[in-house]
């Protein structure tokens, strides 16, 4: 963990999470001294961006946003994409990082990976970040950390899991793209995502799965986070399908001064 401010003997008590992704940017704040979040707002982008359209929007939300203008004491930053692999820690070789995501992702050679260490399931997630982002953050705040967004989904529904001895599928829900984690006796039995664009896409991609792992849809407990409500689409689409379905909780004791349900935002607010 590093400071994050470049005056390093300001100390405060506001932590900064910032979720970066080509469809656009997010961002939540912790006042740690009272464990509240003070502040949690999405800037999604019209269309899918670029690294580099995705930088300027990130200068226009620091210049615009007074909340994002104060000192912060640490700064987590979430790359949110698709570019990104598990590996077992026995099996992993520093050298090697991009032999391990040029056969399931397009990766350029200039592209810079990294990776974090999944202790709980002893796996290590291979990625690439954007590094414009990451050298424009560090001259504006110093060190910070990174991760993938995958990293911390994982890592927090094995700890809810640890002790359950039932098969569950997770489904955290985004607009454009949704993450499958399966569990069963507190072990990860596989984690992908899918890009959608429609409720049948959705669903399809979750009885797939299903059927593949030999899961019953008449006894499978579906968990969903994200970006979903109960009467939505995507809610309804799953209930004619699945009859066992629950909303995530927070494994968190924030309070909030925002409004957000519990099984919403759940990497942001588990990122600190």
């Amino acid at each position: 963990m590093a400071t994050a401010n470049n005056n390093l003997h300001i100390l405060t008590n506001q932590e900064l999470s910032i979720q970066i992704s080509l469809n656009g940017l997010s961002f939540c704040i912790l006042q740690s001294d009272i464990n509240t979040i003070t502040y949690l707002k999405h800037f999604p982008s019209p269309q899918k961006q670029t690294p580099f359209q995705l930088l300027d929007d990130l200068k226009l939300i620091f210049n615009s946003e007074n909340e994002l203008q104060k000192e912060f004491n640490t700064i987590q930053v979430i790359y949110i994409n698709e570019l990104s692999t598990l590996v077992p820690k026995p099996l992993f070789n520093e050298n090697v990082l991009a032999d391990y995501l040029k056969f399931n992702s397009k990766i350029l050679k200039t592209d810079f990976i990294a990776y974090d260490e999944i202790n709980i399931n002893d796996s290590v997630n291979v990625y690439v970040p954007y590094m414009n982002i990451n050298n424009y953050l560090y001259e504006k705040f110093g060190a910070f950390d990174y991760k993938h967004y995958s990293t911390i989904l994982i890592e927090e529904i094995l700890q809810i899991e640890k002790h359950e001895q039932d098969a569950k599928m997770y489904v955290h829900v985004e607009k454009t793209h949704f993450e499958i984690i399966v569990i069963n006796h507190g072990k990860l039995l596989l984690y992908n995502t899918f890009n959608y664009n429609t409720k049948e896409d959705f669903i399809y991609y979750i009885l797939f799965t299903a059927e593949q792992l030999s899961l019953n849809p008449e006894s499978l407990i579906l968990v969903l986070l994200g970006d979903v409500i109960e009467g939505d689409e995507i809610y309804n689409v799953a209930y004619k399908y699945i009859r066992h379905i629950q909303f995530g909780k927070s494994n968190t004791n924030y309070t909030q001064n925002t409004k957000s349900l519990e099984h919403s935002n759940f990497i942001l607010k588990h990122s600190f």
